[in-house]
């Protein structure tokens, strides 16, 4: 057993980090409140359009494609692994998790909620059993998702206390940091099976230096034999598709669908209930249509059939985690 396993891949930067928060998220955040809606997102969308004439690789980095020395593949010889993960941010999106619950398993899938411990929401445990009890998983996202977590090292790890009690109560093993800051290092002071906090490449995040790969990769903890498994999203969000980019349709998610596919990793996705507009009606500014999420299911359904895992989060940090150890 050693403490680094051979099934690291060579990520873009350094995946520890050494810094908290920049000043400058930190000041966006600060004044965040007080922005109107509509000016949040026209500031978003100006950044992203900037971000489109200078991006030669995104949303695929053929870099990131190359499998980890030593990878052994997905259960049952799968092709791929598909993982549905979902960040409630809102009120709004815990009223929306039976209905993403349903969807998702009217079609035969299961995916991973995150709730915020003390956000705006209260996450019951009512439905939280119910939503494990439907065979899903619940992970803890963030403490307070209000972009102060990696301010400063002191308050990481003072809000570390909390998000460990959370994850004890909740029974549950992952973690995402809120608008996906990240650094390892500290990551490593948190109870936790697996984190999902980075990404294989997305510029248009705030803190955008992706890990560079589409697979997941173990970070060695502060003794021998500890630590946990690292699972990069590896489609864009669904905020920066349809709210910020404003596509009509699914074509990003499709085409980088079968790039990921035909290299072998992961097919991970976030998508946010509280995004997610049902039953037809009108999307808010803030909204999409729920149908072009069911479109994606549908299209991953059919077009592999017989291809795909379709995995939680902590199933795909087990299963990396045993590999990892030496195990078969």
């Amino acid at each position: 057993m050693t403490e680094e396993p051979p099934l690291n891949p060579e990520p873009t930067t350094d995946p520890a980090g050494s810094r908290g928060m920049s000043l400058l998220n930190a000041m966006y955040y600060a004044f965040k409140p007080f922005l109107p809606q509509a000016a949040r997102y026209t500031m978003r969308r100006l950044r992203a359009n900037y971000i489109l004439q200078t991006c030669t690789d995104w949303p695929v980095m053929e870099s990131a494609g190359t499998p980890p020395s030593g990878w052994r593949g997905w259960p049952e010889e799968k092709q791929f692994a598909l993982v549905l993960t979902h960040d409630v941010e809102g009120q709004a999106g815990l009223e929306r998790c039976r209905q993403v619950v349903e969807l998702e398993t009217r079609h035969g899938f299961r995916s991973s909620f995150n709730f915020i411990p003390e956000g705006e929401y209260i996450a019951t445990r009512e439905i939280r059993d119910e939503i494990t009890n439907a065979g899903f998983e619940v992970g803890v996202h963030d403490l307070r998702h209000d972009g102060s977590l990696f301010r400063s090292r002191k308050s990481f790890e003072e809000c570390a206390v909390g998000i460990n009690r959370y994850l004890k109560e909740w029974n549950a093993v992952g973690f995402r940091a809120g608008f996906m800051f990240h650094n390892l290092e500290w990551i490593k002071g948190l109870e936790i099976e697996y984190d999902a906090s980075t990404f294989d490449m997305d510029p248009f995040e705030p803190q955008p230096d992706g890990v560079g790969t589409i697979f997941p990769f173990w970070v060695g903890g502060r003794k021998p034999g500890d630590g946990y498994v690292e699972i990069p999203y590896t489609l864009p969000q669904d905020a920066t598709l349809f709210l910020v980019l404003r596509e009509k349709n699914i074509d990003i998610w499709k085409r980088k669908t079968d790039w990921l596919a035909a290299r072998g990793g992961m097919v991970h996705i976030n998508v946010h209930p509280d995004y997610l507009a049902f039953g037809g009606r009108k999307p808010a500014i803030n909204e999409f249509d729920a149908a072009k999420y069911e479109q994606f299911l549908c299209y991953v359904k059919e077009r592999y059939a017989g291809a795909y895992w379709n995995a939680l989060p902590r199933e795909v940090g087990r299963h990396h985690r045993s590999h990892a150890m030496g195990n078969p």
